[in-house]
């Protein structure tokens, strides 16, 4: 007997045979059960069949393999098969269903590595949406806490982190102005916050149910968050809940305080600075940091030095949160002597007095202030002779000063300080204007009681959006009896009605298709070149000339590419107008990005293994691009005349028409009166640039590039005559096109030399061609360039027309002439000859025209 499978071998040939399955299947039930079969390994109902282990393999070893199999075939016929709720429940139940992170990361990746924009990066950015509404982000970050996901690197970690943290940066950077509303930081760093507070929730839940828990992956993601400048918006949302919970409930305590901890000292600083700035209380601030004040050196410095003598930016309520943090426990106290002294040396310092800027001078005076009021009166007799020092120190540098604000700076301080210290009942009194700043200094001496807080509650009220949006729920009943009573008002009135309804005319109504149509050029592009549906490819089609036109930017991207993949399509499904839906793409694709398409498609002219009519599509798509690129520009995007007269000048009723009563008689007085001739009437055309001019020569030269040149499979001056004759056409119609542009001499002068060996050409077309060609040349080019840079080829040329009209009046002449005299008979014979040896000289030619000319008064036939 054959042994049992190990559950790693099963689920890898299970996995393996439905990757298989949905590379080669096209059948929908096929790939329905397919993809049931890769849902059931996330399912752990108990009634699932998939066990334990199982699933477990399937998560630490297939799942983000086959996220980033269905990425890769996001675009595949086979998902078209499926419905909108389908594709909700298997291929979107897929990323919302799994492990969180590797979902994240694979999402990520995705929508970084995906060209934007595409119907593709739609559904990846909707997936992401619906993970981040669905609070996957709790169960990724409680996952972490509990350690039951798989043990992975420090790489791995730090990836996961900058994606999460990072993800309104990557998404803004990918979706440009088409991004989502809960992608943007002001949405996506609360929900994280929010998210944060759910899991401590449940950690102190765990906590009390004696189980262990981690707090360090949300520590480390709230400070790379802090660090990349994300506080306020974080801390917004969990201070005022911190401060709340931690009341009376130790276990949150334990747990802020924990949270605190972990968190890297690299990015400890931004951590603290912003709780610092988010709290409303220093017993708030104790209750969230405990004392990790004396247990970590790195949060020492910064609450103890940086934020009171480095920095100034703050308001006067940090200062006091701050210094009542450090006043409010025992053992904290010694830090707060500590900071009075570095005040004091630095309030009475000379050099800074002088070198400081005065804001930072004042930032220290409220600190030095503050601090000092809340010295006990124990603590302030111990260190009567240092403060009595500083005074007298800090006071004479500060009067010292030229700049008033200082010297009233410290007159406010020594004032402060004296009556704080009580130095034998005397008190120092000085003489100065008091303002703003100066009654700000003396209220720090007096600190705020507990009634003149900041109420907690108040900052976790919902905000006013929330509130705003709320609907009376009575107003919906109250509308619903007003309705029934309007309708109830005659029951019986339209029984009868059916009666006299019309049927409707159907007859131009159009089949709807089920499928979409493409609303990114690069899915019309990957349906061309991977897609076998008929529908889609046909939608692509129709759809691509509008997009090209639309997306600019986007079509330039993809130019060269798209013209490509057009030029080779061959109407595989007969579809309805295939040639003119692919000829009006192209033309599209060479008027948005002229220069490299142009190029493309010259060079591709003379290039091997094309058939004549690809070679033929060539010339028409440029010389429609050429006749596009030479009209002036029109703005097809803005309402018309019409419909902006009615919109702007049409009254809403009769009687509120605002036309004063002058305008009035003077249009009575302008209908009586008889005028002769009104002059001009229409403004004068605005003048706009042709966009044409400048890239006229990419148009023309290229294609005379190669032309003498034979090949295998294309020979211009040999058997293709009909491609001849429509190249010289076209270049005659690109050299019309370029009239008055200062290429147009050079394209004259290189089309006539390359028309002049094939001016005796045997084939009709070809010769009527070079006629065309040469009066384009006369046409365009300006009339001083012609002797300048046509005079050795000018006069050859005259001959050369009028030995062509010669022929004509020959040709014509033979054709209707048919009496027996014998000036006609002498003329038909003439005509003939010359038709065929082309070697009658010119006073032959003269005398035969001169007597058919003299006898057609004489015979009725030559008329």
């Amino acid at each position: 007997m054959m042994q049992s499978l190990t559950p790693d071998v099963e689920v890898r040939l299970s996995v393996g045979q439905c990757v298989r399955t949905l590379t080669t299947s096209k059948e929908k039930e096929e790939v329905t059960k397919t993809l049931h079969t890769l849902t059931s390994y996330l399912d752990d109902r108990p009634q699932s069949t998939i066990t334990s282990a199982q699933r477990a393999e399937f998560s630490r070893a297939h799942y983000t393999r086959t996220l980033q199999f269905l990425i890769s075939n996001i675009n595949a016929d086979w998902l078209q098969l499926l419905t909108v709720a389908q594709c909700t429940e298997l291929w979107d139940g897929l990323f919302l269903r799994g492990p969180p992170d590797q979902s994240l990361l694979v999402l990520m990746d995705g929508i970084s590595s995906m060209s934007s924009p595409s119907a593709g990066l739609d559904r990846l950015v909707s997936i992401l949406e619906r993970f981040l509404q669905s609070g996957r982000l709790t169960v990724l970050l409680w996952t972490r806490c509990q350690g039951t996901g798989p043990s992975d690197s420090p790489q791995l970690r730090e990836t996961l982190l900058s994606r999460l943290v990072a993800l309104p940066d990557l998404t803004a950077n990918q979706l440009h102005h088409h991004n989502k509303t809960i992608f943007l930081p002001q949405q996506y760093y609360p929900l994280l916050a929010r998210d944060m507070l759910t899991v401590l929730e449940r950690t102190c839940q765990a906590l009390r149910d004696r189980k262990d828990c981690s707090l360090t992956f949300v520590a480390q993601a709230l400070g790379k968050a802090c660090v990349q400048g994300h506080s306020a918006l974080v801390f917004g949302v969990l201070a005022p809940h911190l401060s709340c919970c931690t009341l009376s409930d130790m276990v949150w305590q334990r747990v802020c305080w924990k949270l605190l901890e972990n968190v890297p000292e690299r990015w400890l600083e931004s951590v603290l600075t912003g709780m610092v700035q988010a709290v409303t209380r220093p017993d708030a601030l104790s209750r969230i940091m405990g004392n990790l004040v004396l247990k970590n050196k790195k949060a020492q410095f910064v609450i103890t030095h940086k934020l009171l003598l480095l920095q100034y930016k703050y308001e006067t309520r940090v200062l006091s949160i701050l210094l009542g943090h450090l006043a409010q426990d025992r053992e904290r106290r010694p830090l707060l002597i500590q900071v009075l002294r570095s005040l004091c040396q630095a309030w009475a310092n000379p050099s800074a007095v002088r070198h400081t800027p005065l804001e930072q001078q004042l930032y220290v005076s409220r600190a030095l202030l503050l601090c000092v009021g809340l010295l006990s009166d124990a603590e302030l007799q111990e260190l009567r002779s240092e403060l009595l020092q500083c005074m007298l120190g800090g006071m004479q540098s500060h009067l010292d000063s030229s700049v008033v604000r200082v010297r009233r700076m410290g007159m406010v301080v020594g004032e402060c300080l004296s009556s704080r210290m009580d130095v034998n009942g005397a008190k120092l009194k000085f003489e100065y204007e008091h303002d703003e700043e100066t009654e700000e200094l003396l209220s720090l001496m007096t600190p705020l009681s507990e009634e003149e807080a900041e109420p907690l509650d108040d900052r976790l009220d919902l905000p006013q959006d929330v509130k705003g949006k709320t609907v009376p729920s009575q107003a919906v009943p109250s509308q619903a009896a007003s309705v029934a009573q309007k309708s109830g008002a005659d029951p019986d009135s339209e029984l009868d009605s059916d009666d006299e309804l019309t049927p409707y005319d159907m007859s131009a109504d159009q089949e709807m298709s089920q499928a979409a149509p493409p609303r990114y050029l690069r899915d019309c592009l990957e349906a061309f070149l991977s897609s076998e549906d008929p529908v889609r490819v046909d939608l692509s089609l129709r759809a691509i000339e509008g997009l090209v036109r639309k997306n600019t930017s986007t079509a330039r991207e993809v130019s060269v590419e798209l013209s490509k993949v057009l030029l080779h399509m061959e109407d595989r499904y007969n579809t309805v107008g295939f040639l003119s839906l692919r000829q009006a793409a192209m033309v599209a694709l060479t008027v948005t990005d002229s220069v490299p398409v142009t190029e493309y498609l010259t060079t591709e002219f003379y290039s091997m293994n094309y058939s004549i009519r690809q070679r033929l599509d060539i010339l028409e798509v440029l010389i429609m691009s050429a006749q596009e690129l030479s009209q002036p520009i029109t703005d097809k995007g803005g309402p018309s005349k019409a419909i902006q007269r009615v919109t702007m000048n049409t009254p809403l009723y009769p009687g509120d028409d605002p036309i004063h009563w002058r305008q009035v008689v003077e249009r009575r007085i302008q209908s009586k009166t008889k005028r002769l001739s009104k002059g001009v009437t229409h403004p004068p055309a605005k003048p706009t640039p042709n966009r044409y001019a400048p890239v006229a020569g990419h148009f023309f030269f290229p294609l005379l590039r190669n032309y003498d040149r034979p090949q295998v499979t294309f020979d211009l001056l040999g058997g293709d005559h009909l491609v001849l004759g429509r190249l010289i056409h076209t270049l005659g119609l690109l050299l019309h096109l370029a009239v008055n542009a200062p290429v147009a001499t050079q394209m004259g002068r290189a089309l006539l030399d390359f028309v002049w060996a094939v001016r005796y050409h045997v084939d009709q077309m070809v010769r009527r061609g070079v006629l065309f060609a040469v009066c384009s040349v006369f046409l365009s080019m300006p009339s001083q360039s012609l002797l300048v840079e046509l005079s050795d080829q000018l006069f050859e040329t005259r001959a050369w027309l009028a030995g062509m009209t010669r022929r004509m009046w020959l040709k014509r002449a033979q054709s209707r002439c048919s009496c027996s005299c014998s000036v006609c008979v002498n003329l038909r014979t003439h005509a003939h000859t010359h038709t065929h040896t082309h070697t009658h000289t010119h006073t032959a030619g003269v005398s035969i025209a001169g007597k058919w000319r003299e006898s057609r008064m004489s015979c009725a036939d030559c008329l």
